[in-house]
C-alpha cells in the first residue's frame, strides 16, 4: 500500500505540507481536496518524484506511474496518436488507438496536430494518453476541468472503466467528482 509518511514541503519561508501522512489503498481512488493554495498539486508533484519532500518517507511510489498534469503538456506539432504512441510505444495498434480517441468523443482527431485541437480536445488526448501508458498509479490533477457537463460525464465514465485495479491519486475542487469518482476522500487545509 502506497504510504507518504510526515512529508514536509516548504518554498522559501511558505510551509506547504506539513507532516501529511496517508495510506493510500491499492487499486482505489483517492480525492485530494482544498482550497487553492493549499498543496494539492505539490504533493502530487512530491509523490510523483518530480519535486522532493523536505522531509518525510515514501512507501510504494516506486511503481509505474503515469499522469494528467494541470496542463496537457502535448507536443503541438505531433498528431495526436503521435503524442499516444510516446508513451505507448507499439502496444497499440492503430485502430486500437482511434477506439479510445472515439470513447471519448474524439473520433476524427487520432490523425490532427495538437496545436488545431480545442482545449477540451487536448484535455482528452492528454487522459487517453495517460491511461494508455503502462503504469500502476495514475495521478490526475484536475483531470476533467475544462470540459463541458456532458463531455465530462462521458470522459469520467471512461476513466472510471480504465482504471479498474489501479491506484489513482486525484486532485479537485468538484465535490460531485469526489461523490461520483472517488473511493475516498482526502482533505488538505491551507498553511499560514
Amino acid at each position: 500500500m502506497p504510504r507518504a509518511e510526515n512529508i514536509c514541503k516548504s518554498f522559501s519561508d511558505k510551509i506547504v505540507l506539513n507532516n501529511f501522512t496517508h495510506d493510500f489503498k491499492e487499486g482505489k481512488i483517492t480525492a485530494l481536496v482544498g482550497q487553492s493554495g493549499c498543496g494539492k498539486t505539490t504533493l502530487l508533484s512530491v509523490l510523483m518524484g518530480l519535486i522532493p519532500a523536505d522531509s518525510g518517507t515514501l512507501i510504494g511510489f516506486d511503481k509505474p506511474i503515469s499522469a494528467v498534469f494541470q496542463e496537457d503538456r502535448l507536443c503541438e506539432n505531433l498528431t495526436v496518436s503521435a503524442n499516444i504512441r510516446l508513451v505507448t510505444g507499439k502496444r497499440f495498434t492503430k485502430s486500437e488507438i482511434e477506439k479510445e480517441l472515439c470513447a471519448v468523443g474524439l473520433k476524427d482527431c487520432p490523425e490532427k496536430p495538437v496545436r488545431e485541437l480545442s482545449g477540451g480536445m487536448k484535455r482528452r488526448a492528454a487522459i487517453v494518453r495517460a491511461l494508455l501508458a503502462e503504469s500502476e498509479i495514475l495521478f490526475l490533477d484536475e483531470p476533467f476541468k475544462g470540459l463541458d457537463a456532458d463531455t465530462k460525464e462521458t470522459v469520467l465514465e471512461y476513466v472510471r472503466t480504465k482504471v479498474k485495479g489501479k491506484t489513482v491519486i486525484f486532485v479537485t475542487h468538484d465535490m460531485e467528482e469526489c461523490d461520483t469518482f472517488a473511493d475516498e476522500t482526502v482533505a488538505l487545509t491551507q498553511l499560514s
